[in-house]
């Protein structure tokens, strides 16, 4: 039963925000590492992480740090207006990702769009592909955020049905087939747009050499591998980028989520200077993108994946998740498994309940996760987890399916 004070605040959020989405019935107060506290006093162990914008934990030290003492200084000069942190943020990046340009901006959304309007840019500017004519490959079941030009090329009905005339320009293809993609490919196409793992879709994992046989290609044929590692990059998936687990180095990265540590919104696009040199000053822009504030937190990130601790971390209680929920794989209670590093989507058998009730039932037992799609739940926690808390919020898992 929802308390007082939680059912207050949910009754009065409901009365003035828009029903854009359908949270679980929880009112955080405050967090810190794992684990949040409600308006009551009541912990849970988070495994979610922000969809994975809290790759490093709530309230991490480090980031919260490096935030506080750039508040000081300055937080906003808008890009009119050079900044002494902006150069540092984007050599930085660059280095991470081994390319040479950055252009940052906010959301990961924005970044997708970023990404899209360069690779036209570019097919028009550098390729020769006819004004107008521009196509860009994606996947089916792809979640690369709602704006009106990226639900167009979205095959989930809830994102996309009653939100058109939508955006011309895009071809989507099976997931994970490659005779499907190479077929897609025209002389018009100017990039391949993919998740190297979808996480909105459940977590679904491409096919071993489903992203060297599209690297190799896009090459072949002078078309850009864009990779959207915003929920799949910085350490997620035990690498700094999922793409590293085929050896595959795309032409660009979307990035986002983590980036900013879940501190500040903060999202970017990493190229090569032939592909991101194509703007010129006035075609493309954000008031906040790369913004002190954003910047200085970013900086604190990238310096922690630079170690590379995180990622082993990551890789280490990543395999200990999945020896954990392999068992639970058809024996009845959940239909299947998949996944990559601390990363899992969880199919959840019919006969335990959907997806929603699942969760609704983990929350009470003091686990938070999120469903999707009606019948799967993704674990994602914090990649700072202790093995401890993550033991305890899987046997609260199996409490709840009965296994």
């Amino acid at each position: 039963m929802t308390s007082t004070e939680t059912a207050r605040a949910i009754a009065a959020a409901d009365a003035h925000s828009a029903h854009n989405y359908h949270p679980l019935p929880v009112v955080v107060a405050t967090a810190e590492g794992a684990w949040m506290t409600d308006v009551e006093g009541r912990r849970y162990l988070d495994l979610l992480a922000g969809y994975s914008a809290l790759n490093f934990g709530h309230g991490n030290r480090r980031l919260l740090d490096a935030a506080a003492a750039q508040l000081e200084r300055v937080t906003l000069t808008s890009r009119a207006f050079h900044h002494d942190r902006f150069a540092d943020f984007c050599t930085r990046l660059a280095e991470l990702c081994g390319m040479e340009l950055v252009l940052p901006m906010n959301t990961g959304a924005e970044a997708v769009e970023t990404a899209v309007k360069t690779a036209r840019k570019w097919g028009y500017q550098v390729k020769g592909v006819p004004d107008g004519r521009a196509k860009i490959i994606v996947a089916d079941n792809n979640f690369h955020g709602r704006t009106t030009t990226i639900v167009s090329f979205s095959t989930d009905p809830e994102a996309r049905t009653g939100f058109g005339p939508y955006t011309p320009g895009f071809e989507i293809v099976p997931y994970g087939d490659l005779a499907a993609m190479e077929a897609a490919v025209d002389a018009d196409t100017v990039a391949v747009l993919l998740e190297p793992i979808q996480g909105e879709a459940g977590v679904l994992v491409p096919p071993p050499g489903y992203l060297a046989g599209v690297r190799e290609l896009t090459r072949a044929r002078k078309v850009l591998f864009i990779a959207d590692e915003i929920q799949s990059g910085l350490g997620r998936t035990g690498r700094t980028f999922a793409c590293e687990h085929e050896g595959v180095v795309p032409d660009m990265y979307v990035l986002g989520k983590a980036l900013g540590g879940g501190v500040v919104p903060v999202s970017a696009v990493v190229s090569s200077r032939e592909v991101l040199g194509v703007f010129a000053p006035g075609e493309h822009g954000s008031t906040f993108g790369g913004n002190p504030l954003a910047c200085a937190v970013a900086l604190e990130v990238i310096a922690m994946l630079r170690t590379g601790e995180l990622q082993a971390r990551a890789t280490e209680l990543g395999e200990h998740l999945h020896a954990e929920l392999a068992p639970l794989a058809g024996g009845g209670a959940v239909d299947a498994v998949r996944g990559r590093g601390l990363w899992a989507g969880v199919d959840i058998n019919p006969s335990r309940g959907t997806g929603r009730e699942v969760a609704e039932r983990l929350m009470a037992r003091g686990v938070l996760v999120k469903d999707t799609h009606g019948a799967t739940i993704r674990i994602a926690p914090p990649l700072t987890i202790s093995k401890e808390d993550l033991d305890w919020g899987l046997d609260q898992l199996r409490g709840v399916l009965g296994v």
